[in-house]
């Protein structure tokens, strides 16, 4: 397991603006964070710093600027954090990953039947891609 795909909720906040805008440099990640974190503008170029030595980032120079570009994917983060989730949590058991919010009865009527149909697609032997049902974003705590 990668330790570098596990991302706090700010990491995740500054590698969404990547993922959507695919570069960007240290100003516009504070603009878009601004609103609803209120970062200084040194906390979102120390957070670059250290994702980029941990190869979650890269930068190119241009004139005297850095523009921060993601290196892995959102589904690649994704697959760690929900794998290390179910290590830390569930003991490893996808089953009980599963079925806890339905147990908690924390899934919508809409979502169990995407649910439904993604595992009918799995058991027929089809190949479930990442991008079958539309994703919320991926959160986690500080």
């Amino acid at each position: 397991m990668s330790e570098t795909h596990l991302l706090t909720d700010l990491q995740l906040a500054v590698m969404r603006v990547l993922w959507e805008r695919g570069e960007a440099s240290v100003v516009d990640i504070w603009e878009a964070l601004r609103p609803e974190r209120g970062l200084a503008q040194t906390t979102v170029a120390t957070l670059l710093s250290r994702l980029e030595k941990r190869g979650v980032v890269a930068h190119r120079r241009e004139a005297r600027q850095f523009h921060y570009r993601a290196t892995v994917s959102e589904p690649e983060v994704r697959r760690v954090m929900v794998r290390e989730l179910t290590a830390r949590l569930f003991a490893g058991d996808v089953t009980a990953l599963v079925s806890h919010p339905l147990t908690a009865r924390e899934v919508s009527p809409g979502d169990l039947a995407k649910v439904k149909q993604l595992i009918d697609e799995h058991a027929a032997g089809g190949v479930v891609q990442e991008d079958a049902v539309q994703e919320e974003p991926i959160h986690a705590r500080d």
